[in-house]
């Protein structure tokens, strides 16, 4: 009898163990497959303000408020704009003083939590940018996909569509250099952003599935004038222009491929996110397999989008090292693969789907070198 109950007891710690493990497993895997649309992503620090005065806000010294370049800075209620590090500046050793372009949303208070966000903007392309647009919709196969439309005059369509965690909103960075090349602009919202429809199971597909609603903007867009379109997109939405490229029915109408931060390996990409949920590296394994048993997501799929060998457009890519979400060394093999195709620019320090961020006009002229031949 003894030997029975001590066996159901460790039949019952083994199943309550295994339970665990799957919990746990698919808490982690929720850093990427339940990311919501404009809320940072895990990887993203909190950083406290301590301070604002006329043109200058002082937060919390941290690796990312250390940053070169242009940010958004978010918080709860809150949105403002910050520039380059004021070195000048008196600080503690303890913070960081930068320079306060503006404030675009609510007022910045000492002892707000606050992050940066590669987002700049707020709004649509004209309270944003004073831009003219019309928001239009096409059919998608989960129901009518909402876009930004910005004219321009040639028949090279721009489909811009954003990344992880992010919003239509992250595109209207580069939006006004698109408008003065005089390029028509497809702004895409997709399955799971606001006003789009959900995703039958709730969850992110990291491109997988989503990368239908882009074939469907590709669509609405040949319907409406374009003879060709340029596919632009940041990290997961890199991840979807790879697989339209390769799968849509109208792939001999992609001139070209923009990929910003691309998502090649959607397994590292979710290990990275779990990881800065802290999640301890022995459960890492049971996060890419409750990732799979919740979305049917297969590597090769994506990995076979991004083989070397299937592409067949020019194609710039934008990326860098200090990537800690995508790897950067995909990237790089990617076109050390193509050179005939691929252009890469490198971008240093710079964290995920934030490489304009770093240098605006550096990557402007960059993507303006890429677009010119095929206007």
């Amino acid at each position: 009898m003894r030997t029975v109950k001590a066996t159901a007891a460790a039949v019952t710690v083994a199943l309550a163990a295994g339970a665990a493990s799957v919990a746990a497993g698919r808490y982690a895997s929720d850093a990427a497959l339940k990311a919501p649309p404009g809320r940072p992503l895990p990887t993203e620090p909190r950083l406290t303000v301590h301070s604002t005065a006329a043109g200058q806000v002082t937060l919390t010294r941290d690796l990312a408020s250390l940053r070169p370049g242009t940010y958004g800075l978010g918080g709860d209620g809150t949105h403002a704009v910050v520039g380059p590090v004021l070195d000048g500046a008196a600080h503690s050793v303890d913070t960081v003083v930068r320079r306060l372009e503006r404030v675009t949303h609510g007022t910045p208070r000492s002892g707000d939590r606050v992050w940066f966000t590669p987002n700049l903007h707020l709004g649509d392309p004209r309270t944003a940018l004073g831009l003219d647009y019309a928001e239009v919709a096409f059919p998608g196969e989960l129901g009518p996909l909402p876009a930004w439309f910005v004219p321009g005059s040639r028949d090279l369509w721009v489909i811009t569509v954003h990344g992880l965690g992010a919003t239509r909103e992250h595109p209207l960075n580069v939006m006004e250099f698109l408008h003065r090349q005089q390029l028509p602009v497809l702004n895409l919202a997709y399955r799971g952003d606001p006003g789009a429809p959900a995703s039958p199971d709730g969850l992110h597909h990291l491109g997988e599935t989503e990368w239908r609603d882009l074939d469907a903007a590709i669509r609405y867009a040949v319907r409406h004038g374009a003879e060709q379109v340029v596919l632009y997109g940041w990290s997961t939405g890199a991840t979807m222009a790879l697989r339209a490229a390769a799968h849509s029915a109208l792939r001999d109408r992609v001139a070209g491929l923009v990929l910003d931060s691309p998502v090649l390996s959607w397994e590292a990409t979710l290990r990275a996110l779990a990881a800065a949920r802290r999640t301890p590296a022995a459960l890492l394994p049971l996060a890419v397999r409750a990732a799979q048993g919740r979305t049917g997501l297969h590597g090769d799929r994506i990995t076979q989008a991004a083989h070397p060998d299937r592409l067949r457009v020019p194609t710039l890519l934008v990326h860098g090292p200090g990537d800690t979400i995508a790897p950067w060394d995909l990237s790089r093999r990617l076109a050390r693969r193509r050179q005939d195709l691929v252009t890469l620019h490198q971008v240093p320090d710079a964290p995920h789907a934030a490489m304009w961020n770093r240098a605006p006009a550096d990557y402007e002229e960059k993507l303006r070198r890429f677009l010119t031949p095929l206007m």
